[in-house]
């Protein structure tokens, strides 16, 4: 039986998340009490009480939803819950790199901080929109997110997620454009998501920059078996790896979660649990290995669930 664990990225939190952990953990305390330290930021405050429009600014939701997530890590941690294999969905990535040994938290929490504000703050001042676009094939959304830019409009693939979802990210003229020709050219739907900039566009160019220079003061580990999949390529990482150069190039670049797919079918992953709020990557698993048995964990009710599953 193979494990892996999914952690999720930006779109994700909700208020009150973690809270229920926090309460009845000290693994989860500790977390949470770490990451209010290293960041000097409330945390707890963030995720338990903050509004919506507080709790998605992309300089919070990324911390507080990586800080759920390593809570929930350390108390599976604790009940000798493991994995062979794990990836992370953009932000996802770095819980995943600490669960392989390749991040410390306090890196992580470190990074998450920086990495947060310069995608906030480092974009041109222009209208952004995101959108998920179901039931067409990535090459006909290619094909149209090029033909708009030719028109000297912005859009392109931000998220491959699994064979029938990519979500398209640019201008939000050119998003909304892109949403009705993907339609009529047969999508089943266009959902614009929850977030507020251009993700894994060039649109980041700047902040991708001045990250490299906060990437740099980190030092990586050299991993610890698991095998940590990239978001870039979908290809496992090495201790060889320049980490700099790959978690850079991650902001501008598109996820790769559906090359990430093909490598759970190919070694025949048995169990997806996925770690933090939601259950968006879980759904990804069921859409493309339909007999996969799949757990998400944003509560203490699916966490007792989990484990009675696995044990």
């Amino acid at each position: 039986m193979k494990n892996v664990f999914l952690f999720p990225g930006q779109g994700s939190q909700f208020q009150g998340m973690g809270k229920d952990f926090y309460d009845n953990y000290k693994e989860a305390r500790e977390v949470f009490d770490l990451a209010n330290k290293v960041t000097e930021m409330n945390i707890k405050e963030l995720c338990f009480e903050a509004p919506d429009e507080e709790l998605k600014k992309t300089q919070n939701a990324q911390l507080c939803i990586a800080t759920m997530s390593l809570a929930v890590l350390e108390i599976l941690n604790k009940n000798e819950i493991k994995a062979e294999y794990t990836a992370g969905l953009s932000l996802g990535e770095y819980v995943a790199l600490v669960y392989g040994g390749f991040l410390s938290m306090k890196d992580c929490f470190k990074l998450l901080k920086m990495r947060g504000y310069f995608m906030e703050n480092l974009i041109p001042d222009e209208e952004y929109s995101m959108s998920a676009i179901i039931g067409l094939n990535s090459k006909e959304i290619e094909e149209v997110c090029e033909n708009i830019r030719k028109k000297g409009k912005f859009v392109v693939p931000a998220n491959y997620n699994y064979s029938g979802q990519t979500v398209i990210s640019g201008n939000k003229e050119a998003v909304l454009e892109a949403m009705k020709e993907l339609k009529e050219k047969g999508a089943k739907r266009a959902i614009e998501l929850n977030t507020s900039g251009p993700f894994h566009t060039e649109k980041l160019e700047e902040a991708s920059k001045e990250y490299e220079k906060e990437l740099k003061k980190i030092t990586f580990g050299k991993g610890n078996g698991v095998k940590v999949i990239k978001n870039i390529d979908g290809k496992l990482y090495t201790e060889s790896d320049n980490f700099v150069d790959i978690l850079s190039k991650h902001i501008i670049s598109p996820v790769r979660f559906d090359k990430a797919l093909e490598i759970f079918r190919e070694n025949n992953v048995d169990n997806f649990i996925e770690i933090g709020p939601g259950k968006s990557m879980t759904g990804f698993v069921k859409k493309e290995i339909k007999e996969a048995k799949c757990y998400s964990i944003d509560n203490i009710e699916k966490l007792n669930e989990c484990l009675g599953g696995l044990k």
